[in-house]
């Protein structure tokens, strides 16, 4: 049974919640709304709190502190609370003024008009997402919902609340989708169909980027994609493979290599089958730079993990990977992706070029031809590290 008293307590454990709760339980026509409430309600961890007030929310945006980004244009605004997060992170918090939306034409950015927290909740993309909380100062807290929204949410159905809802912004596509591989809901059949006929052509490619972002970044990212492609054949390129072999493996060996792009490679191994030139023209559309486009494409074509393959000296490893970023490497596979990437890409020279002018080495390309000359022996194990051993393998 859905439990409002056990989802405030469950807020509570939120980093800065209690006091922030007790700033919405004192501020007129303030609620908790949205996806906070509905994971507090399944009695999940909630990833933060949105907001919303009825009327001027200037007074609890002053009383909750900190810097304040305010969007006048939606009537909202990011605020950066004075207390640290659990590992020194900033916390944030949104706050909105309740608002009804309408859409000049589908996948515009919406025109507002200020309203009832009631109202608000009948903007949102489902049912489950439209219910909001009030803390009391004392007793039970306040329960409200759309009509259907806490069955909805009882039975893991996931409900568009109007016909319109994915011609006026596609976008919620999207988060239905991740809705779907984060909770283990499903859409209803009324959902599914207007998704099906939806088109996320008239919104831009780098909105709907970001939201394939977020999908990437889902703890289960590859579910997140397969309800995508289920829900409407327009979100992802033809030919994906969103149950990708190589996958845990590359990650595996990602697992202590520091700052990876996981989310990269996940979308490159599913993209091993796809067109490479449209493959990098749609992910260009939605926004993707340079260095992401790089990795997703070199990671995605098996000619590119040859050289590595067929490397077998540790020199030849080197050669082989040195320059790919860590994401293609790891999708190679096989003991030479793991050893450049456990150990020989930490092997470096004690000498430079400057030792190698000192002894008298002309300047030029013999410079660098003689240092990497070295560096293959300190690798193959055939000199011992330190500066005399290498310099004097550098000018031999």
């Amino acid at each position: 049974m859905l439990n409002p008293s056990a989802a405030l307590d469950r807020l509570r454990t939120l980093p800065a919640g209690p006091r922030v709760l007790g700033l919405v339980a004192a501020t007129p026509g303030a609620w908790v709304v949205g996806g906070a409430v509905r994971d507090a309600l399944l009695d999940l961890d909630a990833r933060e709190l949105d907001l919303v007030v009825e009327g001027d929310p200037t007074g609890l945006l002053d009383a909750l502190g900190g810097t304040v980004v305010a969007h006048e244009r939606f009537g909202t605004a990011t605020v950066t609370l004075p207390e640290p997060g659990p590992a020194g992170e900033p916390l944030t918090v949104d706050v909105a003024r309740a608002r009804r939306e309408t859409y000049a034409v589908p996948g515009a950015l919406p025109d507002v008009e200020f309203t009832t927290v009631a109202e608000d909740l009948h903007r949102r993309d489902v049912s489950v997402n439209a219910i909001a909380l009030r803390p009391a100062g004392e007793g039970e807290p306040e329960l409200l919902a759309v009509d259907g929204a806490l069955d909805d949410l009882g039975a893991g159905v996931l409900r568009v609340l109007h016909d319109r809802s994915f011609a006026d912004d596609p976008t919620r596509l999207w988060r239905v989708a991740r809705y779907a591989a984060r909770l283990g809901f499903a859409a209803d059949a009324h959902t599914t169909a207007l998704a099906a006929r939806a088109d996320p052509r008239s919104v831009s490619g780098p909105r709907l980027g970001s939201e394939l972002r977020l999908a990437l970044r889902e703890p289960d990212a590859l579910a997140a994609l397969r309800a995508a492609a289920a829900l409407n054949d327009g979100l992802l390129p033809a030919g994906l493979d969103l149950d990708p072999a190589r996958l845990p493996a590359a990650l595996e060996l990602l697992s202590g290599a520091g700052e990876v792009r996981r989310d990269l490679v996940l979308l490159a191994a599913c993209a091993r089958t796809t067109d490479a030139a449209a493959l990098v023209d749609w992910l260009g559309h939605l926004g993707f730079g340079s260095r992401e486009l790089d990795i997703v494409a070199a990671g995605s074509r098996s000619s590119t993990y040859m050289p590595l393959q067929r490397a077998q000296t540790p020199a030849e490893i080197a050669r082989a990977a040195r320059g790919v970023p860590l994401e293609v490497v790891a999708l190679a596979g096989g003991e030479q992706a793991r050893r450049w990437i456990d150990e020989l890409r930490h092997v470096g020279l004690a000498i430079t070029g400057e030792d190698l002018l000192g002894a008298g080495v002309p300047e030029g390309p013999e410079v660098g031809r003689r240092l990497q000359a070295a560096l293959d022996q300190r690798l193959d194990g055939a000199i011992p590290p330190g500066r005399d051993a290498e310099l004097q393998a550098a000018l031999a």
